[in-house]
């Protein structure tokens, strides 16, 4: 059966994504990532999962490393471990500037050396039972464990969009998310990624290469387009990140366009910027048969777990990631 998985991010209330999980293990999706942003809780969302499925894998996509301390990262990880038995996947990430200072009153600063130092200690808690760190961006003095974790080694994956993240990653995760790829993506990261962890002694082969991509279903392709576009728009426009990465993916333009308008408030301007053909490159959009023929264009690019990402928001958005993850099945 074709690998694939679904990320959910906003829109379905929790107990709507808890009845979409259930739904996507039916079908045959091997993983589920729930985001966290301005939703639910990802970790009580995914340990609900846990109590509701027995197959599918349950990961974060993702959990920044500012917003919660490393200890509590760690021990919501182990809680969800336990209640899946050992299905859980943590996927951690620094997330953005522009979301951690304003949203949660975090100081934003050293990304990288922050997700390294995360990991570390994350690993070195649930494995040990205790752990410390005198790092640039974590300190702590100790902290211990109240139980012991029946499962010690969870797999850690790190977002990552350029260069340095793909070699923090290649360095020290056991798999890389990636997102808005396009079909040139997989063979340049996998390249980064080989070159990273062979630096380091580790085998490039065992890193798992994901992404999530923007996946829209319609009964027209027009249809399907028009309706990420909004979505597409505001990640260009609010994040410069993005913004950054869609340039370096052959639209400058776009992007320029796109951040020009959105800087002086003109969202239905940064809407109309965002082509047809930027759409194409990174996303899975179209009828059925057309998002499962781009989803197994990715495959064939060497991706390995290409992970659908519905946008949907308002009272029809757990139908429409319904139809979605209908759309997309495996079996199909």
């Amino acid at each position: 059966m074709k690998r694939i998985g679904i990320a959910i991010s906003g829109g379905p209330n929790p107990a709507e994504i808890v009845d979409l999980v259930v739904l996507a293990e039916s079908l045959g999706y091997e993983s589920v990532w729930v985001a966290e942003g301005h939703g639910g809780d990802q970790f009580a969302i995914l340990a609900a999962c846990a109590m509701r499925t027995s197959r599918i894998r349950l990961g974060t996509s993702i959990s920044s490393v500012f917003v919660r301390t490393a200890p509590t990262i760690a021990m919501a990880a182990s809680t969800v471990a336990d209640l899946s038995g050992g299905r859980f996947i943590l996927g951690l990430g620094s997330s953005h500037k522009a979301q951690v200072e304003p949203e949660h009153g975090v100081a934003y600063g050293k990304p990288l050396t922050r997700t390294r130092e995360t990991v570390a200690f994350v690993r070195d808690l649930i494995r040990d039972g205790q752990a410390r760190i005198d790092g640039d961006t974590i300190r702590i003095s100790n902290f211990d464990l109240w139980y012991a974790p029946k499962h010690r080694d969870i797999p850690v994956y790190l977002s990552a969009v350029f260069a340095k993240g793909i070699a923090l990653c290649g360095e020290v995760a056991n798999g890389i998310i990636l997102t808005r790829s396009t079909v040139h993506t997989a063979a340049q990261v996998r390249a980064q990624l080989t070159e990273a962890a062979q630096r380091v002694g580790r085998d490039p082969a065992k890193i798992e290469m994901t992404s999530l991509l923007p996946t829209s279903v319609g009964e027209t392709r027009e249809g399907a387009l028009a309706a990420l576009r909004p979505g597409i728009a505001f990640y260009m426009g609010f994040f410069p990140r993005y913004n950054r990465m869609m340039a370096e993916h052959g639209f400058p333009a776009e992007a320029a366009d796109v951040a020009e308008a959105w800087a002086r408030g003109d969202k239905e301007a940064a809407e109309r910027a965002v082509s047809d053909a930027l759409i194409d490159a990174t996303t899975a959009s179209g009828t059925p048969e057309q998002c499962r023929a781009r989803l197994d264009a990715y495959r064939q690019s060497g991706m390995d777990l290409p992970i659908i990402s519905p946008f949907a928001r308002g009272p029809d958005a757990k139908a429409r990631f319904e139809a979605s993850i209908r759309a997309c099945a495996p079996g199909l």
